[in-house]
């Protein structure tokens, strides 16, 4: 018998071994990855307070001897011409980001809600038509976008940079958007209409308020889209005072010297209303990430 029990025991012990083999060894690897993907943001603030002399050192350090936060005052003054080409890019960026963030929401709000509601002929093969449009790289679209924005006088204009980003956005926003709706109960709806509220009414009162974190999450894609763009925003600008800062950055290299330190700078205060904006609603932009995937 009490052969038996230590068997059993023995057993348990092995299992228990084994469950906690497996959850350190899951916890090892998610440290790893973490690490590895947090890397790059590390050697960039890192290299952002170094001198332009260590910042060159081989082998590289990875803390500096000196450290400073010259480049930040650099960027951040606005009496110095770094500082004043730094802030205007950001405001452009800004401008650009939120003037496409809510025309995004303000389109696709309704045309989620149609797709997701109404029964009209073409209904399938026009939502098939607005996801075919991410199926192609974007820089397929670039010469023809550029050709129409010159015919239409839009060349260095800010307003040509909302437009193409909208053309990108609106159809994952609207995409987002339906999975959201299609989960809200019509019969909601029905009772509101049958209490005396009209279809727009059902629609601010009922609906509305339930997809908040759905418009939320497509405001943020929005956003982190048009913030981070380049390659149109580099054709479509030329004018130094239109530039945003993924373009404007560029202004650290030049033929002969680049100013790495500053150049680190700029690129970690451009992610940081991102990586900010990002942590604070990150819930709702993966629960409509989720959502959207498992209805089409």
């Amino acid at each position: 018998m009490s052969t038996v029990s230590e068997t059993i025991s023995r057993g348990r012990s092995v299992r228990r071994v084994r469950i906690d083999g497996w959850r350190w060894g899951g916890r090892a690897f998610l440290l790893f990855m973490l690490l590895y993907t947090a890397l790059p943001m590390i050697w960039m603030l890192l290299t952002s307070i170094k001198s332009g002399f260590a910042a060159m050192q081989f082998p590289p350090q990875w803390w500096p001897d000196q450290p400073t936060l010259d480049s930040y005052q650099k960027l951040l003054d606005p009496q110095n011409s770094v500082g004043q080409d730094f802030l205007r890019f950001f405001w452009n960026s800004l401008i650009v980001s939120t003037a496409t963030t809510i025309l995004s929401v303000i389109v696709a709000v309704p045309a989620a809600y149609a797709f997701s509601r109404f029964t009209f002929p073409g209904r399938n093969f026009l939502f098939f038509a607005v996801l075919l449009r991410n199926m192609f790289p974007a820089v397929i679209f670039l010469v023809p976008l550029f050709i129409l924005m010159r015919a239409i006088g839009l060349v260095n204009t800010h307003g040509s940079l909302v437009l193409t980003y909208l053309t990108f956005g609106l159809p994952l926003a609207i995409w987002l958007l339906k999975g959201f709706y299609d989960n809200i109960p019509v019969q909601l709806e029905q009772a509101a209409r049958i209490d005396g509220a009209t279809r727009f009414q059902a629609f601010m009162l009922i609906v509305m308020p339930l997809s908040t974190p759905g418009i939320i999450a497509t405001a943020i894609y929005s956003f982190i889209g048009a913030w981070n763009e380049y390659i149109y925003a580099y054709t479509f600008l030329s004018k130094n005072e239109q530039l945003t800062l993924p373009v404007g950055i560029q202004r650290f290299f030049s033929e002969n010297t680049t100013d790495f330190p500053g150049l680190m700078a700029a690129s970690f205060m451009m992610s940081v209303p991102v990586v900010v904006l990002f942590l604070l609603l990150q819930r709702y932009f993966v629960r409509a990430l989720t959502e959207g995937a498992v209805k089409h």
